[in-house]
């Protein structure tokens, strides 16, 4: 994914985001990973590629599997990809 200092991924700024297992909880379920997903998703939806970075996890790929990519968890993920699909059908 091709950045710009200006419009780089706000995941990938330090002072934003000093801890980048931030998007990746260890956990699935719980009141900490819930907190974490939140944080993760406040941090995407002021993000400028927000969309692509969605888009690019929506396709898949080894690499987007897991986390929060664009906004969405692995499960969000999944149903959009279900709900594109059968609309496209």
């Amino acid at each position: 994914m091709k950045t710009t200092a200006n419009a780089g991924p706000r995941c990938a700024d330090r002072s934003i985001v000093p801890d980048p297992d931030l998007f990746f909880p260890v956990a699935t379920t719980g009141p900490d990973v819930e907190a974490q997903i939140e944080e993760a998703k406040q941090v995407c939806d002021a993000c400028p590629i927000r969309r692509e970075c969605l888009e690019v996890a929506l396709r898949g790929g080894p690499s987007t599997a897991h986390g929060t990519w664009g906004g969405l968890t692995e499960d969000e993920r999944r149903h959009t990809r279900r709900r594109r699909a059968r609309s496209a059908a």
